[in-house]
């Protein structure tokens, strides 16, 4: 149970963040919901409160734009003025596979909410994580990291766009994130762990066309392939409420297990570097 324990869950109003809400929710912890949507949200709040049960824990909405610098820095400064802790952030939120557009600060979409904005947002609430110690930070990433490459000339992909690899470059850059933020945390009390959730049925694939034709058999084979987003979510669950990763870190989970990664999530250089370029992006000095 997680009654007295606050979670933050980023894109909580649908998919795995909001199947990870309901059952955190029920498990009696305080779970603020990190949405850019308020209609949306409260929307999914009802749906999460029924899904959670009686003797449920507290549930907030915060508005908060992972494509927009200034929205993250407003959200945490809010968070620190009016939260005396937070126990987990899960960065949960994603976006898939999207044409070629820029968030407000000039950055590739994908690279800009899949990473720079958790980057930040992680980064402005260290601090309060670490007064709240023993903490977690939970970052889910993808198995599509496979497929990705860090191109430090070309972050921003304006030399060529693919968004397929796009995505997976961002998942990629979320695993390099965990690896350098883990050496960070020695000592802290606070840990950092990743998850790739599998293939889950989520509105994720917004942006992938799918002919008309072949519509209802994706329909038909994702319901017989796919993960639901409940399933999708257990191991985001595990790694907030299992005391069997008490202190563990840096490590990737995939279905409640510890996953072995390929050689290029765990390069310890790139991940420095990725940091170090990530701070210039976002604006922030440590």
């Amino acid at each position: 149970m997680l009654r007295g324990k606050t979670i933050i869950v980023t894109g909580a109003n649908s998919g795995i963040g909001k199947a990870t809400a309901a059952e955190l929710l029920r498990r009696q912890g305080r779970v603020i919901m990190a949405c850019r949507n308020r209609e949306r949200a409260e929307k999914a709040a009802q749906e999460i409160k029924q899904e959670a049960g009686p003797e449920q824990g507290e549930l907030v909405i915060k508005l908060m734009d992972l494509a927009s610098l200034k929205s993250v820095r407003i959200f945490c400064e809010e968070i620190i003025k009016e939260e005396s802790r937070i126990d987990i952030l899960i960065n949960n939120a994603g976006i898939y596979q999207c044409p070629y557009t820029k968030s407000e600060d000039g950055f590739e979409m994908q690279f800009a909410v899949n990473h720079l904005g958790h980057f930040l947002l992680t980064n402005l609430l260290l601090d309060l994580l670490k007064r709240s110690a023993p903490s977690r930070i939970i970052v889910v990433s993808s198995k599509l990291y496979k497929y990705g490459e860090i191109n430090f000339d070309d972050l921003n992909s304006e030399q060529s766009y693919d968004k397929a690899f796009a995505y997976a470059r961002s998942k990629l850059a979320n695993l390099l994130f965990t690896l350098e933020l883990s050496h960070r945390l020695e000592d802290t009390g606070v840990t950092v762990n990743a998850l790739t959730p599998g293939i889950v049925r989520t509105n994720l694939g917004r942006h992938v066309h799918i002919p008309l034709l072949v519509k209802p058999l994706f329909n038909l084979a994702s319901r017989a392939f796919f993960k639901s987003p409940e399933e999708g979510a257990q191991t985001s669950i595990y790694l907030a409420c299992s005391e069997d990763v008490d202190g563990v870190q840096g490590k990737c989970f995939a279905n409640c297990l510890e996953e072995q990664l390929l050689a290029k999530a765990t390069d310890e250089e790139v991940a420095k570097k990725l940091w170090d370029i990530s701070e210039v992006m976002v604006g922030i000095t440590t």
